[in-house]
């Protein structure tokens, strides 16, 4: 019970943080320049023709921004949002109740979109084609169905699978955008804005540092000052240089190219103790002790992007740059 308060804790906390930190229109977010771009004349078109946004599907990695464009879009249309996620709307009710309660124009924002119950989804489908849902009243011989009219609004999925999402429910979004890694350059600029909105004096070349170490993510990036942040408070004189930051770093566990402790784990297991691969998904799961899940969405990805990892027909295999990285001499057969 106490490790589950702490938790809440800790998430509540984190919340708050992003909130403080969060771009509130498209001038003051950086990065996805080409999505941000075309959001922009969507936005604009609809609000001349007084309509409601079109439906939006973003999807990409975790940490990117998805929850920050999808109220970026409500302040852009002026209109309020409501924020929920799949697992949360277990049963077709409870998405009713979601949907009955919008007013005109209010974007619906659902993360996680993903994990939404087959039988949610195909309330959805009206809701979204003709803003009306259809519930069962009573059971057995006395139930029959009832049409409620909903008032137009805008819905924003975001997933991190989108290969998950069935057909149909993809099929219905009229803006489909991809959120990419961010470059060195951009995400230095977040750590700055970042570090300014903290009130955290700080060095470029640290800033650059914490960019380098950050997995092409803002999220990581925010996370990495923040504990950066403390090193500086309690080991310096509240400056973040940049010989401070690269020894917080190491600290952290974090290499230069942003590979922590997990990753690392990850990596010299296949080499070690699967002669470098091929190896299955949940067998790398059972020999690091981390869920297949957390792998294949938050590490895999970034490993993937960065030409460490190979999916084949027969499993994970790591490539020559691992060896590398690590300093190992790479296998004649390798």
């Amino acid at each position: 019970m106490d490790e589950r308060i702490i938790s809440q804790e800790a998430q509540a906390e984190e919340e708050s943080f992003d909130q403080g930190i969060r771009p509130l229109d498209f001038d003051q977010y950086i990065g996805q320049t080409k999505v941000k771009e075309n959001l922009k004349i969507f936005i604009e078109a609809a609000r001349m023709r007084e309509e409601c946004l079109d439906h939006v599907l973003l999807y990409g990695p975790p940490g990117l921004g998805k929850t920050t464009l999808a109220m970026i879009i409500a302040n852009e249309m002026q209109v309020n949002i409501r924020t929920t996620s799949g697992p949360a709307i277990e049963r077709p009710g409870d998405l009713a109740a979601v949907l009955t309660a919008l007013e005109p124009g209010d974007v619906l924002f659902i993360d996680e979109i993903h994990r939404l119950p087959r039988s949610v989804e195909e309330v959805l489908y009206p809701a979204m084609e003709d803003f009306c849902i259809d519930i069962v009243i009573g059971k057995d011989s006395t139930a029959r169905s009832v049409r409620l009219d909903l008032p137009p609004f805008t819905l924003v999925g975001a997933t991190t699978r989108a290969g998950m999402l069935s057909a149909p429910l993809r099929d219905r979004f009229g803006v489909l955008s991809r959120l990419e890694y961010y470059k060195e350059e951009e995400l230095a600029d977040i750590v700055s804005r970042t570090g300014d909105l903290l009130m955290v004096e700080m060095e470029e070349e640290a800033a650059g540092e914490m960019a380098r170490r950050s997995r092409g993510t803002p999220r990581i990036a925010n996370r990495l000052l923040k504990r950066v942040r403390d090193f500086a408070q309690v080991q310096g004189n509240g400056i973040i240089t940049t010989e401070l930051a690269v020894d917080a770093l190491e600290r952290l566990q974090v290499d230069k190219l942003g590979l922590d402790h997990i990753d690392h784990k990850l990596l010299l297991n296949i080499i070690e103790k699967f002669r470098g691969g091929p190896v299955g998904l949940e067998t790398i799961a059972a020999t690091i002790g981390e869920e297949s899940h957390t792998i294949e969405d938050v590490y895999e990805p970034y490993l993937l992007q960065i030409g460490f990892l190979q999916r084949t027909p027969r499993g994970r295999v790591v490539t020559h740059l691992v060896y590398e990285h690590f300093n190992m001499e790479v296998p004649k057969n390798g």
